[in-house]
């Protein structure tokens, strides 16, 4: 195996790759590897998986429906975190009494 090739093949692929984390879609591989699966990695990393046929890179258009269903999970996700958070808070004996006095001292002042 020509190891300067290889490494040349990768680093020319790379420089034409514009992303700094372009969309790869794999390819079905004899080993089992799944086809179609889009992953979003460094470029480094796209133009090794290219050159390995392990992956192919994704189209423009594919790119964008990806990040878009990427993004959508990851607002649903901070919702579900932020609707599963709860909130209270711990009141100390003084606290209470400092309410209390202030609640009694509010009634007076409507009258």
């Amino acid at each position: 195996m020509d190891l300067r090739g290889y490494y040349r093949k990768i680093r020319e692929l790379e420089a034409t790759i514009t992303e700094d984390f372009p969309i790869v879609r794999s390819v079905a591989l004899e080993d089992g590897g799944r086809s179609g699966k889009l992953t979003e990695v460094p470029r480094a990393v796209a133009a090794r998986m290219v050159i390995d046929g392990s992956a192919e890179m994704a189209g423009a258009e594919e790119a964008r429906q990806f990040r878009q269903n990427v993004e959508e999970a990851r607002q649903a996700e901070e919702q579900r975190r932020q609707a599963s958070q709860i909130q209270f808070t711990i009141l100390s004996e003084a606290d209470l009494q400092g309410l209390q006095r202030s609640a009694r001292g509010s009634g007076k002042n409507k009258e």
